[in-house]
């Protein structure tokens, strides 16, 4: 009978099979969990990678010094606990026994490696994350002392995340620049396979120091882009999980006797970054004048966009931060939609209507239809919309080189807002595609940096939000939910504001 309904699925990119799971002791996990991806993740190095399908990956295949839990507390994971010893000085220690997935010890000198690493390595999207190191020494094999050059409140946050990832620094000086094809990690599974846009295979490594809490043999990521295929393959059983249930399908999952559904909170945002100054396609009306910017925002209705690409259940937005953090600007609200007020703007301009817009967006089918909706809304106050539709790691190359005017990007958010703000703002911000440079910004991102007292970075938060909110190098468009959907037979799966699918207690019965 699965054979028959697969064979009956003819839109559904099924792939042939890597091959047979590595043979364990007769106690070890066999099961294999297929998880679908919205699309396929960029280079599989935490120093360069920049895709939130790609940290999904990493999950599986490299530990972090710290995680985040459901309430957005940081937790050990290879780190065992840290301490303050003044304003700049962070001392971590270490988990003892932890090796990485080539055999080599995960200690205090290749966390030391690690970092510097992703402080230093030519091209790195980690080192605005801890830019504000100064120095990391190694105190004894378990413990290392790092240094700052000032105050840094949101340190500790981004090593949670891909900065606090280490990788063996055997491996890493052996691949050189082809780390990313042979990636090792200290991590529950091991890289085995990739085959792009067709699958990423992870296989469990029994040397994990939590190895008794890992369920499965094999995990295999396999890149669905069409949200109505990735729902087809989970309903017919040709996959375990799918990281993203698009609004439309939420129903139909749950309906079906053999899913569940899980829906929670997220801490991230989807935009469209305007170019203002990088290269020559920011040469445009859009990218040299604020008011032609304005004009477009007003041209669109985000909770009317929202209710027709997303049932309304995203939240419209204009700031970076959801309103469930602490440094939420209640005061920088979307605009309603005034089309006579956006005309009166492009009159003000000078510009020739129809203004004609590049939209550059992906190829997934809800951010298709969400261009659609903007270029029919955008229309009616004098906008011409082209949308250049592209596979999104190429469109992040795209932008890396400024062959755009304007982009629909998401950010799937972190726990600390400067993660949300500093690398997109800040004139030297590694995912600053506009090329936006504002003194004022600048210093306010960097004082909020350096202040430990909430009340002090809320304010000077407040003030990013609405600046940002009237230069527009971003207009923010909504905030999206985390919403998975699984096989009825998974348990044991901890929904994270982040989003990410941790692999850690995960099982699946017979």
């Amino acid at each position: 009978m699965r054979v028959f309904l697969l064979a009956a699925l003819a839109a559904v990119p099924l792939t042939t099979l890597p091959p047979a799971v590595p043979a364990f002791a007769a106690d070890a996990p066999t099961q294999t969990l297929r998880i679908a991806l919205r699309e396929d993740a960029d280079m599989l190095d935490p120093t360069l990678a920049r895709t939130y399908v790609g940290r999904i990956v990493f999950a599986g295949l490299c530990d972090k010094l710290f995680d985040i839990d459901a309430k957005l507390n940081i937790v050990p994971q290879l780190a065992t606990g840290y301490q303050w010893t003044d304003s700049k000085t962070l001392v971590i220690k270490l988990r003892d026994g932890v090796t990485f997935q080539d055999g080599e010890k995960m200690d205090a000198e290749a966390v030391k490696y690690s970092l510097l690493r992703h402080l230093n390595m030519p091209g790195s999207s980690r080192r605005a994350e801890i830019a504000g190191m100064e120095s990391i020494d190694v105190i004894d094999p378990l413990t290392v002392r790092i240094t700052l050059k000032a105050p840094n409140a949101p340190f500790l946050a981004a090593l949670t995340d891909r900065a606090g990832m280490i990788v063996s620094p055997k491996a890493a000086e052996a691949e050189g620049k082809d780390f990313a094809l042979h990636p090792v990690c200290a991590g529950p599974y091991k890289f085995t396979e990739r085959v792009s846009q067709d699958r990423i295979v992870l296989d469990r490594f029994p040397g994990y120091w939590d190895a008794a809490h890992q369920h499965f043999a094999r995990v295999i990521y396999q890149p669905i882009v069409d949200s109505s295929v990735r729902l087809a393959n989970l309903r017919a059983g040709a996959i375990d999980l799918s990281e993203q249930i698009v609004p439309s399908d939420v129903d139909a999952v749950k309906q079906d006797p053999k899913l569940q559904l899980v829906m929670s909170p997220g801490l991230g945002y989807n935009s469209i970054n305007f170019n203002l100054a990088n290269g020559t396609r920011a040469d445009t009306p859009l990218g040299r004048d604020p008011r032609v910017r304005k004009a477009f925002e007003l041209s669109v209705d985000r909770q009317a966009l929202v209710q027709v690409v997303y049932n309304g259940m995203y939240d419209p937005t204009a700031q970076a931060v959801p309103p469930a953090s602490p440094f939420y600007a209640p005061g920088v609200l979307p605009p309603q939609r005034d089309v006579a007020q956006a005309k009166k703007l492009l009159a003000e301009a000078g510009v020739k209507t129809p203004v004609v817009v590049h939209l550059m967006l992906s190829n997934q089918p809800d951010i298709q239809q969400l261009g659609v909706v903007i270029q029919s809304m955008a229309a009616e106050a004098g906008f011409d919309v082209k949308l250049d539709t592209m596979e999104f790691a190429t469109s992040l190359s795209a932008a890396d080189r400024g062959d755009f005017q304007a982009y629909v990007i998401g950010w799937s958010g972190r726990s600390d807002p400067d993660g949300n703000l500093y690398s997109f703002l800040h004139s030297g911000g590694p995912l600053n595609y506009a090329h936006y440079a504002s003194k004022e910004v600048d210093n306010w991102l960097e004082q909020a940096r350096a202040a430990t007292d909430v009340a002090a970075r809320q304010a000077l938060y407040a003030k990013v939000s609405a600046q940002v909110e009237t230069d527009l190098p971003i207009m923010y468009l909504y905030l999206p939910k985390n919403i998975v959907g699984m096989s009825a037979k998974l348990s044991g799966f901890q929904p994270v504001p982040d989003g990410m699918i941790r692999l850690t207690g995960l099982k699946m019965a017979p």
